[in-house]
């Protein structure tokens, strides 16, 4: 049973993105060292991105041994290989590229000029596929159970591709579904759901900005995740949002300590 979201503010986006790095070098060393490999599902967006390229500039990321490190995505805009809108064409060029991962461990969503081509559903259904066959019988479920889950939360209070009232925020069963009309564009794109977030030892939800301010309110004061699918984002072991001062300007001081950092 997950515990109450934990939360961490700090003062701008830039040490938000530092602080995140540096705290996701130590989970992937400390599960590397307990289990010999590690398990890490991205996300994109501007702060994942963020996150990425701090990883980058960190000294202390040659303590993680890339070659025992499986990375899988929480969500992908369905276009075709190498678009630049791709989370993945993103993560590389913020960070995978630098660093020397075993190319059979990094887990990329499915693209739109694959072998499913506009069959965003089939494409969904590929990467449960994959979830499941990376799954331990020690998992007990359908995917693996991650070290860290990250997750940009969205005005809107959406993560992944999971938007508010849409079909696949109500989606129990699947892992990974195709979402067809999103409200951002592009409209099509493939999304871990949250029964596969939920799987996650530890969820991180990451919000920094004035735009995220309302969500972040939103989603930690109790709303149901139909309608703001971040408050449904748990992990099995932790729930940890990690914000800006900006994005954590409408909470109540209650919920988290003065910022340190």
């Amino acid at each position: 049973m997950s515990t109450a979201p934990q939360l961490v503010v700090h003062r701008d986006k830039e040490l938000m993105a530092q602080a995140a790095a540096a705290r996701l070098i130590t989970r992937i060393v400390d599960a590397q060292a307990s289990r010999g490999s590690a398990s890490v599902v991205l996300t994109g967006g501007r702060n994942g991105n963020g996150l990425l390229a701090a990883l980058a500039a960190a000294p202390a990321r040659d303590a993680i041994d890339w070659s025992r490190l499986d990375l899988w995505w929480g969500d992908e805009r369905y276009l075709p290989e190498g678009d630049p809108e791709r989370n993945v064409t993103q993560a590389r060029e913020a960070l995978l590229d630098a660093v020397p991962l075993d190319p059979g461990r990094v887990h990329a969503m499915p693209a739109s000029d694959g072998p499913h081509g506009a069959d965003v559903d089939a494409a969904a259904a590929a990467y449960a596929e994959e979830l499941a066959a990376a799954a331990a019988p020690e998992n007990h479920g359908p995917v693996p159970v991650f070290d860290v889950l990250m997750l940009g939360v969205g005005p809107d209070t959406h993560v992944a591709s999971l938007f508010p009232e849409l079909p696949a925020v109500r989606e129990t069963e699947r892992t990974v579904v195709g979402v067809h009309g999103a409200p951002k564009p592009p409209p099509t794109r493939v999304t871990l759901t949250l029964p596969a977030i939920r799987a996650a030892r530890e969820v991180w939800l990451l919000a920094a900005g004035e735009d995220k301010a309302e969500a972040a309110e939103i989603a930690l004061s109790g709303a149901g995740e139909i309608q703001a699918p971040a408050a449904g984002a748990r992990g099995r072991a932790r729930t940890l949002w990690l914000l800006d001062a900006a994005a954590a300007s409408q909470l109540p001081r209650t919920l988290y300590p003065p910022a340190t950092a």
